[in-house]
Parts: structure tokens; sequence; C-alpha cells
């Protein structure tokens, strides 16, 4: 197959539109759905994070793609009671694989972003990783093969219109990329930057212990920033990211928004969100929309009287800022990345009031000293990388 006729482009109105290969096929087979524009567009940027994921840790990893930017990624690592809990994979009484893992993490982190979202994982889709997804709502999934028993599940999925692609796992692109925009070709060589534990080896402050789970943490940002919609700053702890900030135009802005995404991470875990009482036969994104509200500031949404009585059986009582300030001191160990470098260190200040202990940024501000200062105060270890990662 040289060539893939899409529905439309980006937009209804924009045909005709496609995908195709000037030289050789297309490495891909559509094995159910009728995929489009935007959803080929996470696919393969979803594709190559996961790809670089595994290869950079050696563990199965997964992203949830909503946009052109990844709303969630991870690496397998075993979940925590709480983590199946916030992430709803707690009524599940089986074991589930790393993959499966993976893609809980990365689905779970942030909920409400990845509805909706197109997955990509780096490994053979499992029976468990596939009754995962079929029960989230998503465009579709690319993965390198699927068992009989995952492809028979997915098949079922939106009475058997969900996008199933499987990608060749030994496609490798032509060194240089093109594309148009108003009618002038863009040409550059791809980004092959090749980035692994040793890519952090330049510590600039005075605390200079990176233990390896930080090592991995860091690339699980670095690598997901490498894909992300720049500017962008990326928090992980635990193998996977709990907090993106993409496509904002100042740096601050994007490690605050990424920050509160963090945040909201962390509050799930707190005995007040733990402890809500959902009626009977409530859906899962209404949960999730539910619990958004009741951590926020619009929380009196969820609370007010005649609101309360659709969502919980009991009214929960105010999560206020300070109970919420005091869990949130006990986050800690969390890594940063940055795709470009920070000019000032108000982004370590914001970053610090989210439990970051770990940093990589490419450096080279004119500012390099005073970001540097604001990490020694908080006890940081900062790695300058030497490369920015931007993403357009």
């Amino acid at each position: 197959m040289k060539e893939f006729e899409l529905k439309y482009g980006c937009n209804p109105n924009q045909k005709p539109s496609r995908i195709y290969t000037e030289n050789g096929e297309l490495p891909i087979k559509v094995l159910s759905g009728r995929p489009g524009y935007i959803n080929f567009l996470d696919a393969f940027n979803g594709w190559q994070l996961v790809k670089e994921l595994k290869k950079a840790t050696g563990l199965p990893s997964a992203t949830s793609f909503k946009h052109v930017s990844p709303a969630g990624a991870a690496v397998g690592l075993p979940l925590s009671d709480v983590e199946r809990k916030i992430y709803w994979v707690d009524d599940i009484d089986t074991d589930l694989t790393p993959l499966a893992n993976a893609y809980a993490r990365a689905r779970g982190a942030d909920r409400m972003s990845s509805f909706g979202d197109f997955i990509s994982l780096s490994d053979v889709c499992d029976k468990e990783t596939a009754l995962l997804i079929k029960r989230e709502v998503s465009d579709g999934v690319i993965a390198p093969g699927y068992t009989d028993e995952a492809l028979e599940i997915l098949k079922t999925k939106k009475k058997g219109a969900y996008n199933v692609i499987e990608i060749d796992p030994d496609y490798v692109p032509p060194e240089t990329e093109r594309k148009d925009v108003f009618g002038i070709t863009f040409e550059q060589k791809r980004n092959e930057l090749n980035i692994d534990r040793d890519f952090f080896s330049n510590i600039v402050t005075k605390n200079k212990e990176l233990p390896e789970s930080a090592r991995i943490d860091l690339a699980v940002s670095m690598i997901t920033l490498k894909y992300t919609q720049s500017n962008s700053v990326c928090y992980v702890k635990g193998g996977q990211a709990i907090g993106i900030g993409a496509g904002q135009q100042s740096r601050i802005h994007c490690t605050r928004l990424a920050g509160s995404k963090a945040d909201n991470w962390y509050l799930r875990q707190s005995p007040q969100v733990l402890g809500l009482k959902f009626i009977d036969g409530i859906h899962r994104a209404d949960r999730d929309n539910a619990i958004d509200l009741y951590i926020g500031e619009d929380y009196m949404d969820v609370l007010a009287d005649g609101a309360w009585q659709n969502i919980f059986k009991v009214r929960p009582d105010v999560f206020t800022a300070e109970e919420k300030r005091a869990w949130l001191n006990g986050n800690s160990d969390v890594a940063l990345g940055s795709d470009a470098f920070f000019p000032f260190g108000d982004n370590i200040e914001r970053a610090h009031r989210s439990g970051v202990k770990y940093v990589a940024q490419p450096g080279g501000s004119i500012r390099d000293d005073h970001v540097i200062d604001t990490c020694d105060k908080y006890g940081m270890v900062m790695s300058f990388t030497g490369i920015r990662l931007f993403h357009h």
C-alpha cells in the first residue's frame, strides 16, 4: 500500500486528503476502522515516542496522545494499590502485564486530557492491555502487532469502527523530512537525537546525586518533550509523566500548567479524594470531571445543593486550600524536563512547590547562574544537556 485515502484533513472542509510515500510502501496496516489525518499525526508521533522510551529504559512503554501532543507517557512499572484506584483499574482481579501497566499510567495520569486519545504501544498489544483500552473513550491505537485475542477485543469497540493500526517495527524513515506550509516546502534533517541515561551526566548543581530511578524519570521527561508541541515542560515521577505543559509561548506558563497537572495527579491520591462516595452507575468520565472540579477552585459546581446529589451518595466536605497545600507538601523526588533553557529562577521556584528534586534542561541562558543558585537553595540536582528539543 503506497497511499491511504483519508475521510478529510484536519477539518471536514479540507478534502481530499491522504497519506502516501514517494518511495516504497507505507509501513502500516489498518486492521480496523478508518483513521483520519489527526489520528495518523498522533499515531506516528506517539509511535516514535514509545519506541524511544523502550530503547532508553528497556521497559514496555505507552503514550496517550491528543492533538499531536502527549497527554501522558509511561513505562511499564507495577502499580501501587493507590495508583490502581486513581486509574480506575482496581476492579481488575488479575495482575496487569507490564504493557497494560504502562497504558494505565499513560492514560490515568491526566484523565481529563486523555479523554478521546490515540494510543501508542511499544510492544505487541496483549489481551490485558486491549481490555483496558476497550473500556476507555479512545479514537484508536497503533502497535507493532496484536495477539489474536487482543485484536478481537479491539475490533468490537465502537461497533467495529475503532481504529487499529499495525506498524512495521523495523521501518526506518528517510533521514530528511519535509512539510509544506502555504505552498512552501520546509526541509530539515530528522531529529535522531539519542536520549539515554548518559544524557544527564553534566550536573551543574552542588547536589550531584542522581539515582538510577531519577535518570529513568528524566529520560521519560525528555523523550516525551521531544514529541510535545513547544514550548513544553514535563514533570515525571515513578516512570510516568504526571504533568505536561505544551504549546505555551512563555516558559513559566509551561511550568505552571504542567505543575498544576502534576498537583492534580497527587491530589487525587489524598484521603479526601479517595474517600469520595460516588453514586452507583456513574460514568467514568463523569467521575473524572467531578474529581477535577472538587480539587479545583470551582468545587461548588459539584458541592452545591441540587448538584452533589447527582454525583455523590454523601456530600463531601470542602477540600480547603490549606488542606490541599499540606497534602502537596508530601510530594517529593519529582523529575522535570524542559525543551529549552529556563530564563529565570521563577521556573525552579514553581517546580519546587510540586515536589521537583531533579531537573534537566539545555542551559545557555544569560541567567544560568541564578537558575543554578535557585536549585541549590532547595538542594535540587540539575543537569545541563546542551540540547534543545523544540517540536513543531
